[in-house]
């Protein structure tokens, strides 16, 4: 009698009893453990106990404003108006290996998250084996073949699955986050090692000047001391003075080098086959105008914040994952598989189903899994108070950048008053001298002294630049 019917309808039911079977256990199914919570937004408003003004650093700059309803720029290196900065820049982001490791890891994450959903899914596959036997010599042999599909299902009835997919998603999310820190850090320090570049080179023209005024009084005392209307201290105090400012020069070539070796770097080029751009500080605009965000605002921007509580978010779901583990776990698997069975030439064939269901519960395990837990709830605590420290660093980040703009402020005007006077002084001294009332000596040294207050200047523009684009990290200004 021909019995593959009613296999198949046995088959049907036992599979629709699985099939209830897990739909009831899904129904009252619960997921253990906390559910996460962000923590709430810092009530302070301000950064600093003292508002915060930035002083205009004179008439031939303009004076930075901080507006705090102004939206935060995506591509905030073009307020320093340079469009060989603005290449630079994208040329970094584009090409970065850096960027590049934290995009392809923050894929990864992504698989894995999808690999912990799929987990939680049904699973299908095919089984087939075969055996060929004799249990004699001249005996007949004995062929046996079996193939068809398994299915396999553990109901996550205390969402211990559920919890470790969200515990991926919450990683995937520090690595994005992480990704975005890295993006502003990399436009970031671009911009730092331009402005170096800038300052080292106008630095270095200043040096010059200095240099040749330095030369020039040698040369005129000797002429003196040849003549006898010089002493030997005088002449070796000229020498000393040339040879002391002379050591300035190395040190300068090297930042300029260091900082051209490091925009080789970041925008993932080799020193020797990439040629930096010249960045000088008369082309780079001061950015007239800071956005500025509220503490409860930064907290929600900045990457690195971010990260922190997206971390914490996986050590949240981290403790469900290990309470999930002290109740018990069931397993259902179905099977069907055509089967043929002989001797020698003599072949018969039919079908096999099977359907079975498992449990297992933890009873003893020396403490282990409760010890997992608490663990779990530790690692919660630890993190918990990285996220705190996180935030109170980005907050004394902010006040420190906040407070250091107005300083720079303050000593740009200062040098440009200094910059002024010796300017005055050189030519109150050339008029002397054209007068006939003054010596040459009179006029190199006012030359030096401008050139001096050149320098002080090229350092004091050059950190008002630096902490400018310092701000815009702090903010948390990530490219997109």
């Amino acid at each position: 009698m021909n019995d593959g019917p009613r296999r198949s309808r046995a088959l049907e039911r036992g599979l629709s009893a699985g099939v209830l079977l897990a739909g009831s256990l899904m129904l009252g199914a619960c997921t253990v453990g906390p559910d996460f919570h962000a923590p709430r937004a810092p009530a302070e408003p301000v950064y600093t106990p003292r508002p915060v003004s930035l002083v205009s650093p004179g008439a031939s700059a303009p004076a930075q404003r901080l507006r705090a309803d102004a939206a935060m720029p995506a591509r905030w290196w073009r307020a320093f108006g340079n469009p060989r900065l603005d290449a630079t820049v994208e040329l970094a982001l584009a090409d970065s290996p850096t960027l590049g490791q934290a995009s392809a890891t923050l894929a990864q994450a992504r698989e894995q998250v999808l690999a912990a959903r799929g987990a939680a899914l049904p699973q299908l596959d095919l089984q087939a084996s075969g055996t060929r036997a004799s249990a004699q010599a001249g005996a007949p042999v004995l062929e046996q073949t079996s193939a068809g599909p398994l299915v396999s299902y553990a109901p996550d009835v205390f969402g211990g699955t559920r919890r470790l997919v969200e515990q991926r998603q919450a990683l995937a999310e520090v690595q994005a986050a992480q990704l975005d820190a890295v993006r502003l850090s990399l436009s970031a320090q671009v911009v730092a090692q331009a402005i170096a570049a800038a300052s080292a080179r106008e630095q270095l023209q200043a040096l010059r000047e200095i240099l040749g005024s330095d030369r020039d009084n040698l040369r005129l005392v000797r002429l003196a001391h040849a003549a006898g209307r010089a002493s030997g201290a005088d002449l070796a105090a000229a020498q000393a003075q040339l040879a002391a400012d002379q050591t300035l020069e190395p040190p300068l070539r090297q930042q300029l080098a260091v900082a051209h070796d490091a925009l080789a770097l970041l925008v993932g080029r080799g020193a020797g086959a990439w040629q930096a751009p010249s960045f000088e500080l008369a082309e780079l605009r001061l950015p007239d105008e800071l956005a500025m965000v509220v503490p409860s605002r930064l907290v929600r921007q900045r990457p690195d914040i971010r990260a922190a509580q997206a971390q914490l978010h996986a050590a949240s779901a981290a403790i469900g994952v290990a309470e999930a583990d002290l109740f018990p776990r069931i397993a259902l698997d179905a099977s069907w598989s055509a089967q043929s069975a002989g001797l020698g030439t003599l072949l018969s064939g039919g079908q096999a189903w099977g359907l079975s269901a498992a449990l297992s519960a933890p009873l003893w395990h020396g403490g282990t899994l409760r010890a997992q837990r608490r663990a779990a709830q530790q690692a919660y605590e630890a993190q918990l108070q990285l996220y705190r420290q996180t935030v109170l660093q980005a907050f004394a980040q902010v006040a420190d950048v906040l407070q250091a703009l107005q300083h720079d402020a303050q000593a740009v005007q200062a040098q440009q008053l200094a910059l002024a006077s010796a300017a005055e002084s050189l030519r109150m001294a050339r008029d002397a001298y054209g007068a006939g009332a003054g010596s040459l000596l009179q006029v190199l040294s006012a030359q030096r002294a401008y050139a001096q207050a050149g320098i002080g200047q090229a350092q004091a523009r050059a950190r008002q630049l630096a902490d400018s684009a310092q701000w815009f990290s702090a903010m948390g200004a990530v490219p997109r």
